[in-house]
């Protein structure tokens, strides 16, 4: 099977790519630097002639809110039109647990804009929606960070390993669609401020983490509800520690 992955060089993207090769699919790695640009629409039917499954990977190079919000929408519209010139049977787009629940947050709102076009393209898809990979704490801690001290929310989130997403995100692409949201998320719930402490600590980084409530991610507040599944989330298998563990063994 033809399988393209539109931001097939990223994070998740290139770990994504590995494991539907290594299954024997035809896969497509597609990114500007290889020449697909779906803002400008530049090699995008080439990437999909012939494709029967597109992964949507793609992230935004500016969270500023205008320029995400337009980046999602023109890259959806260019994408699905593609998609249809080109037959394709089954679009996947990755999105965030949460993110209809954060109308506050530019990113957040440009994520549920590209969710829009997706459900009224006609086309067959799924929409994953993953919790915050461990691979973003360090951002989030330096988001926060004034001197010594980053300032972080206290609300509980349940992140996921980036190997773990890439395993459900290969299935998914190989499954079929199931015209909603499927809900991913780690192993156990936890307090943000916490875990970015514990990260902090195991890198042996000096900064003092202050648990506020009120903090600011991506220009929201977040409730203990905001960034957790609901009933039913796929799990993926790595704990904080078994991630650590094996990041560092990789460096």
């Amino acid at each position: 099977m033809k399988i393209v992955v539109i931001g097939g060089t990223g994070l998740i993207g290139s770990k994504t790519v590995e494991r539907l090769r290594k299954k024997g699919h035809q896969v497509l790695a597609a990114s500007p630097n290889g020449g697909v640009n779906t803002i400008t629409g530049e090699g995008l039917a080439e990437a999909l002639a012939g494709a029967q499954v597109v992964v949507d990977l793609a992230n935004s190079p500016s969270f500023e809110d205008k320029a995400v919000l337009e980046f999602f929408e023109t890259s959806g519209r260019n994408l699905l039109a593609a998609d249809k010139a080109a037959g394709v049977k089954h679009h996947i787009a990755l999105s965030i647990v949460g993110a209809e629940r954060l109308p506050k947050s530019g990113y957040m709102r440009a994520k549920m804009a590209q969710e829009k076009l997706i459900r009224n393209s006609g086309i067959p898809f799924t929409i994953v929606h993953s919790t915050q990979f461990f691979e973003f704490l360090g951002g989030i801690a330096q988001s926060g960070t004034v001197g010594d001290v980053t300032t972080v929310s206290s609300a509980y989130f349940q992140p996921i390993a980036s190997d773990d997403v890439a395993d459900i995100m290969a299935d998914v692409a190989l499954s079929q669609p199931v015209n909603g949201v499927i809900e991913i998320a780690g192993p156990v719930p936890v307090r943000m401020s916490d875990l970015v402490a514990q990260f902090l600590k195991a890198t042996n980084d000096p900064r003092k983490v202050n648990a506020d409530p009120h903090a600011d991610y991506f220009g929201t507040e977040l409730d203990d509800r905001s960034l957790v599944p609901g009933d039913h989330p796929r799990i993926g298998a790595k704990r904080f520690e078994d991630w650590f563990g094996a990041s560092l063994q990789r460096h």
